[in-house]
């Protein structure tokens, strides 16, 4: 961090990707929610989406079409079960892939859960200058993903460079 830059906050959205959860027991929402209002961070809105590629789709395509949204957390659907399914309906919708961030988060993960970490697609990149995270559904896969990678790039202080001070220049062609 640079002690000459000034923390500047934005506005997120949190989606939980799960055929079972419930705003009463979805744990890795509300650490992602409570993570980023931590930091200083705005919840523009929450959801809990069904492991369906068109609802999804739908969901994530009304938050980048707003120009108000600067960020979304996604959690949820990112394995190799027969309902995961966040790639297949986000991955479309992305004008840049950041593949350093899904190949970081396995590393971080490696260290924690070993090999299973290969079950992973998490995933990250820029839609219509909104950034997109895609993390597993656990919670602790959620702080990894926070705390080691996402934190600090939506973190206008973080040095050498973030993707926070990139915003302005994100529509440029």
């Amino acid at each position: 961090m640079s002690a000459g830059k000034q923390f500047v906050p934005l506005a997120l959205c949190v989606l939980t990707v799960s055929d079972t959860r419930t705003t009463a027991d979805d744990s890795s929402g509300d650490y992602l929610v409570a993570a980023l209002q931590a930091e200083g961070h705005r919840l523009h809105e929450r959801a809990i989406v069904r492991d369906d590629k068109y609802a999804l789709r739908a969901l994530v395509s009304r938050w980048i079409a707003d120009e108000a949204v600067h960020g979304i957390l996604v959690t949820g659907g990112t394995g190799f079960t027969g309902r995961d399914s966040t790639p297949e309906a986000l991955m479309p919708l992305l004008d840049k892939e950041m593949p350093g961030f899904g190949e970081m988060f396995r590393v971080l993960s490696f260290d924690e859960i070993g090999t299973s970490t290969l079950q992973s697609r998490a995933f990250a990149g820029l839609a219509n200058a909104t950034f997109l995270f895609a993390l597993p559904g656990s919670t602790s896969a959620c702080r990894t993903g926070w705390e080691k990678l996402i934190r600090a790039q939506l973190d206008a202080r973080t040095t050498p460079c973030n993707l926070a001070n990139l915003r302005p220049r994100l529509r440029e062609s």
